[in-house]
């Protein structure tokens, strides 16, 4: 089956990939111009030269690609971003788009536009469902809401206790899964909060979890597979711990990712295996 047919619910694509691949991880395609290798920098357009590299290195231990569209709201790099959705799909690699996207009216049916190139895409949840509904109304693309996320200054207000005794990140997890009518419906909770990892898994037992905060950030990777899965099925993301693997970032840099790459799906098999 392929992963990126889009006449398919994305996480039965995903789950197709995994099972495919034996792998769970996300690659976040964070391409920072400024640290595009200087071999690079003489291309047409610089970041879809270094993001065509990395793909080649490691889509074979790759479940989904992760653009951050911060590093690409520019001519140049929106048309970047056109040529590595297109080339990942070519690897039959699904891509979803971190945007962190949701408005009311006309703007948020525009923005849902997006979903009309990649598979899913983040969302805020902070205004509410009618701003999320143009997202979640496309029923075989991922919506992954923001709950938890793997920032220090997350907990300035998604820790806070509302009067139902529930935090807010807990609520929202709740209306997560209310919303979750066409299947189509995860949570972004960081793995550098593994104690929320798992409540939240016992609050939502049902809801796919996008796990950033692995690499870098130096979040717990046993209790991102642990929590962050459901019947094997979610997406444990690193970005600069694979695509910047390489101290010097020269000539070899996508070889690095792809031995980072490799060596991350092999950890995190570790407790695959054992969850």
């Amino acid at each position: 089956m392929n992963s990126t047919d889009t006449n398919r619910p994305f996480f039965d694509r995903v789950a197709t990939r995994i099972s495919r691949i034996n792998s769970v991880i996300s690659v976040g395609l964070d391409s920072d111009p400024n640290r595009i290798p200087a071999h690079l920098q003489t291309a047409d357009l610089p970041r879809w030269a270094f993001n065509r590299r990395i793909i080649d290195a490691t889509h074979e231990h790759t479940v989904c690609y992760k653009p951050n569209t911060a590093f690409y709201e520019d001519p140049s790099g929106w048309r970047a971003l056109r040529e590595t959705i297109a080339y990942a799909h070519g690897k039959d690699v699904p891509v979803l788009l971190d945007a962190k996207r949701a408005d009311i009216g006309n703007t948020t049916r525009q923005y849902a536009e997006l979903l009309n190139k990649a598979d899913a895409i983040t969302v805020n949840p902070y205004m509410g469902r009618d701003s999320l509904q143009p997202f979640l109304d496309r029923e075989n693309k991922g919506v992954f809401i923001l709950c938890r996320t793997s920032n220090p200054g997350g907990a300035d207000l998604q820790d806070l206790e509302l009067v139902t005794g529930e935090t807010v990140y807990e609520r929202i997890a709740a209306l997560a899964e209310g919303w979750n009518t066409h299947g189509n419906v995860g949570l972004v909770v960081g793995a550098t909060a593994p104690e929320e990892l798992e409540s939240l898994r016992e609050y939502v037992p049902d809801l796919p979890f996008l796990v950033p905060g692995i690499g870098a950030q130096d979040g717990d990777p046993e209790a991102a597979v642990t929590y962050g899965l459901v019947d094997d099925v979610g997406l444990i993301n690193s970005s600069r711990g694979i695509i910047f693997a390489g101290d010097d970032n020269g000539e070899q840099f996508a070889d690095t990712a792809g031995v980072a790459a490799k060596r991350l799906k092999q950890q995190l098999n570790q407790f695959r295996d054992t969850a």
